[in-house]
């Protein structure tokens, strides 16, 4: 919210730090979500020693459809809506009127690989999210071309190699270069150390619900840590940033916390306990299954309400304090009604279609 003005603008007179911490520090949660989707990853990739090329393209279509379909429907609103307030709202966070290539590069989550202005906010994350899935299927899928010889390693200790040399290459030089941003390979770091930190607790014996069956060697604790404190110290000699220590945090905490945490046992007790706690474990269920709508719709939702307090109290603080919470309020609102609506359902080719037509008409009431 700190991002979308004007009333951010107005909210910064009142209270500078507030707004310029959000600004500056804000996105540094988005290393957590890289870190903690590598390691969702690796989960449910546990139990396959290896993928075939018709795997591969069948888990990537299934990620695609379950990411786009919500997306289109946001997309088809944030547009819209941002062609009802322009008239009479005008701000560098609007977008400006799309073309039929933004549609179609917005389809295919191409947008800011091919340079175009995105039609709505943090869509950049999701192409982000989607080439880092699908660059670790190819990662598995190169796996079937290594020579098999007498001794060679194993399919499990490949995998972790490989990880671990990608994620060495993305701290070490992809990641220095903010060119490459729009690609996965800059953020394979983050995604690689959750990825990595899956696999350190298997092989130290610490094994989470729905891992592989097949009996994997034991390693020392001591000598996970080293390799990962080694990666970190050369990453952070190379270039420090502050981005790249919380994602080693982060990977610190998933490697070391207790299994019933990473399970979710600890807050399923939580929401189900008679007490005072119980409504915070309730509440961070429900959160964390409307999160992916939430953040889709909220751009959009802040633009209404923006317009609608800009026009009606342009530059008083209350008001426009006011209008930063119940964007807040309606964007968690209106994306509740995403997920249940549209989310939830089976992601199929049939409603990814009617999805993109949808988008299409959308842009085309637009561009007039």
């Amino acid at each position: 919210m700190a991002f979308y003005g004007p009333m951010s603008d107005v909210v910064a007179i009142a209270w500078p730090a507030l707004v310029t911490w959000l600004y500056d520090h804000g996105r540094l949660a988005v290393q957590l979500f890289l870190v903690c989707a590598g390691f969702l990853t690796a989960s449910g990739l546990a139990r396959l020693e290896s993928l075939a090329l018709s795997e591969v393209f069948k888990l990537v279509v299934q990620r695609y459809l379950r990411l786009t379909i919500p997306l289109l429907v946001a997309f088809s609103f944030t547009v819209l809506v941002t062609e009802w307030v322009r008239p009479e709202f005008q701000h560098d966070s609007l977008s400006a009127t799309p073309s039929w290539g933004q549609v179609v590069a917005h389809v295919v989550l191409l947008q800011h690989v091919l340079d175009m202005e995105a039609l709505s906010a943090g869509i950049w994350y999701v192409a982000i999210d989607f080439q880092l899935y699908a660059m670790t299927l190819l990662s598995v899928l190169a796996l079937k071309f290594w020579p098999q010889r007498w001794g060679a390693p194993s399919a499990h200790a490949l995998r972790r190699a490989l990880w671990l040399g990608l994620t060495c290459a993305s701290w070490w030089w992809w990641n220095l270069h903010t060119g490459l941003d729009d690609h996965g390979v800059y953020f394979f770091g983050s995604y690689g150390l959750g990825l990595l930190a899956w696999e350190a607790r298997q092989l130290v014996h610490r094994p989470l619900p729905q891992t592989d069956s097949q009996a994997q060697a034991h390693v020392p604790l001591w000598v996970i840590w080293v390799i990962f404190l080694t990666v970190g110290a050369v990453a952070w000699g190379l270039g420090p940033r502050l981005r790249m220590g919380l994602a080693f945090a982060v990977a610190a905490v998933l490697m070391a916390a207790p299994a019933s945490i990473l399970s979710g046992q600890a807050l399923q007790a939580l929401s189900g306990r008679s007490s005072g706690w119980a409504w915070f474990g309730r509440a961070v269920v429900w959160l964390s299954s409307v999160s992916y709508s939430v953040f889709l719709i909220h751009f959009g939702v802040s633009l209404a309400v923006s317009a609608w307090v800009t026009a009606l109290w342009p530059g008083v603080l209350w008001a426009n304090a006011l209008g930063m919470l119940a964007s807040l309020a309606l964007s968690l609102l209106v994306g509740a009604g995403l997920h249940y609506g549209v989310e939830r359902h089976a992601p199929t080719w049939r409603r990814w279609s009617m999805w993109a037509l949808v988008f299409t008409a959308s842009a085309a009431l637009a561009m007039p």
